[in-house]
């Protein structure tokens, strides 16, 4: 069932952002910059991607490992013709940096930020990296909110002209108390997110009682939610993500369906795809985030068993 959209005059022009207006499903999916200065094989990755996802996330040196800034990865894809949702996280930057590559990113035809607070270094291969975390991911939010829709810094200077952003957040269902989970939902919502990308579902009764929660606030009718998707690649991969990772929620009935399959891949594809289409159905979710971290080559299969391949021509 296609979501009710929040409403309202057009913030930045991006497709990502049309598609959502139109009622749609969106679909997003997530790139990882390389960790090195030649772009090939990263950009090779993107182009049998394209026409599968409205929007491709760019990833800010996730896990902490260093990697190709996320605005000039961006500017890559632009020259490719996909459009970039730049992820934007507050854990290297004050607000002077985070504001110079938000207007850097504009400028060369960034149209979707995302803002997230970071993996702690201590994950990652700089471990005696330090902290910055100037801002709040709220704090950055309404920054990015402010320079859009009044033309001002943080510090109060003018901004002519103004970047045209569609901001973006990240929320966690299952990672803290509900209750918890859904006012970090809620403060974001307030700070001036047009849409969130969700940690990645495989419980869909949790997530459906979670729905119930922004649906009862009409959160839903704030800003558009994007479900997280992550197609398993084998039964240690669904247990690891089980056991280790926080806010992940692996029922049992998924690991012991990979546990079982002959052909594991291949089950988690169709778990994948049975999941972008329940999720589909759940009243107030406007599109799905695929996360097919080092197996982007699944996205197309999921996107069509799940009914999703072609996008829309908009």
């Amino acid at each position: 069932m296609e979501g009710v959209p929040p409403s309202g005059p057009r913030k930045s022009g991006s497709r990502l952002e049309r598609v959502l207006a139109s009622g749609r499903f969106a679909v997003t999916a997530e790139l990882v910059p390389p960790a090195s200065t030649d772009p090939e094989p990263f950009l090779s990755v993107a182009r049998k991607l394209k026409g599968y996802a409205d929007a491709f996330n760019v990833t800010d040196s996730p896990r902490a490992r260093v990697h190709m800034a996320p605005w000039a990865a961006a500017a890559l894809l632009l020259r490719e013709g996909l459009e970039p949702v730049m992820q934007l996280a507050t854990r290297d930057r004050n607000r002077i940096a985070l504001q110079a590559d938000s207007l850097g990113a504009a400028a060369l035809g960034v149209r979707n930020i995302l803002a997230l607070s970071g993996d702690d270094p201590a994950s990652g291969n700089e471990r005696g990296a330090a902290v910055v975390s100037d801002l709040t991911t709220e704090a950055l939010i309404e920054t990015l909110r402010d320079l859009r829709d009044k033309g001002v810094l943080r510090g109060g200077d003018s901004v002519e002209p103004r970047p045209r952003f569609f901001i973006g957040a990240t929320a966690n269902p299952f990672g803290e108390p509900l209750e918890d989970s859904f006012a970090n939902l809620r403060g974001k919502a307030e700070a001036g997110a047009d849409f969130v990308q969700t940690q990645a579902v495989f419980d869909l009764d949790a997530f459906e009682e979670w729905m119930h929660l922004v649906r009862k606030e009409w959160l839903h009718e704030k800003l558009h939610i994007l479900a997280g998707v992550i197609p398993l690649k084998s039964a240690k991969i669904a247990r690891f993500m089980s056991e280790k990772v926080p806010g992940i929620v692996v029922p049992r009935s998924v690991v012991g369906r990979m546990e079982k399959a002959a052909d594991p891949k291949a089950e988690g594809l169709r778990i994948a795809a049975e999941a972008l289409a329940s999720l589909q159905k759940v009243e107030g979710v406007h599109g799905a985030h695929i996360m097919a971290v080092n197996w982007e080559e699944a996205v197309p299969t999921v996107a069509k068993q799940a009914g999703l391949h072609p996008r829309p021509d908009l």
